[in-house]
């Protein structure tokens, strides 16, 4: 395959890594500090649970962690064309 495809692999593998990954973990992220806000504004009111809690978190939902592992897989794409890239140029 001439190099130049291999080019065009990579950027665009790398592209759609990044647009696949970065928006579930910043949608993650979002829901993530959502929730602790919400935490604190019921304390700051007084009206919070006083029954003591290990942890409030979720973790990620099924969807998020799929998108983030397609991201990472795209990623690895976007890598290794761009080494198949300098290899045959």
């Amino acid at each position: 395959m001439p190099p130049i495809i291999w080019l065009a692999i990579a950027i665009v593998a790398g592209v759609a890594a990044y647009l696949v990954g970065w928006t579930a973990w910043v949608g993650y992220q979002a829901r993530e500090t959502r929730d602790r806000n919400a935490e604190r504004y019921l304390q700051w009111r007084g009206r919070a649970d006083r029954t003591p809690r290990t942890s409030t978190r979720e973790g990620m939902t099924n969807d998020e962690r799929r998108r983030i592992y397609g991201g990472a897989a795209l990623a690895v794409l976007a890598v290794v064309a761009l080494l198949a890239f300098f290899a045959g140029s």
